[in-house]
């Protein structure tokens, strides 16, 4: 269960590392629009705005899985390969899973009230899906909870 969890993971993580180059794309496509023929592109703006979303929102769970989050390590460092596991899955068990929880609970309501009226943007040519941009927040809290559960598992095991 856990290495499919962890393949899970890793392909969403790199699937969704595509959309960076599809923002740089739409973000040229915005800036010749603008300065080349005086056009705004709304949707096309607001659409960089949802991709960033994406991206960051999935790929919090990639990160912790990759070890790729920033760490302050003045001590960490020191310590043995044993006593590293050891605090990895106590801060991923007792620190990140409760705050994971904690996220979906608090945003699980605003999601709701956000789908209930197919929230749109506040522009008239907008991305008309904002409920979809909010639903990310408990979706990532969700990933990221599985995640750290794989991975203070995975820790608790090798501390032994």
């Amino acid at each position: 269960m856990i290495d499919r969890i962890d393949r899970f993971i890793d392909a969403l993580g790199r699937g969704v590392a595509w959309l960076n180059l599809a923002m740089v794309g739409i973000t040229c496509i915005v800036v010749v629009l603008r300065y080349a023929f005086d056009m705004g592109a709304i949707f096309l703006q607001e659409s960089v705005v949802y991709l960033h979303g994406v991206v960051f929102l999935t790929g919090l769970s990639y990160a912790l899985q990759h070890d790729a989050h920033v760490r302050v390590d003045i001590l960490y460092s020191r310590l043995s390969p044993r006593s590293q596991a050891l605090v990895n899955g106590v801060g991923h068990a007792l620190l990140l899973m409760p705050i994971s929880i904690a996220i979906v609970i608090v945003s699980w309501d605003y999601t709701l009230k956000s789908w209930a009226v197919l929230e749109g943007s506040a522009e008239v040519s907008g991305v008309p899906a904002v409920f979809l941009l909010k639903s990310l927040i408990p979706i990532s809290a969700a990933l990221l909870f599985v995640q750290a559960g794989a991975m203070a598992w995975r820790e608790f095991r090798s501390s032994r």
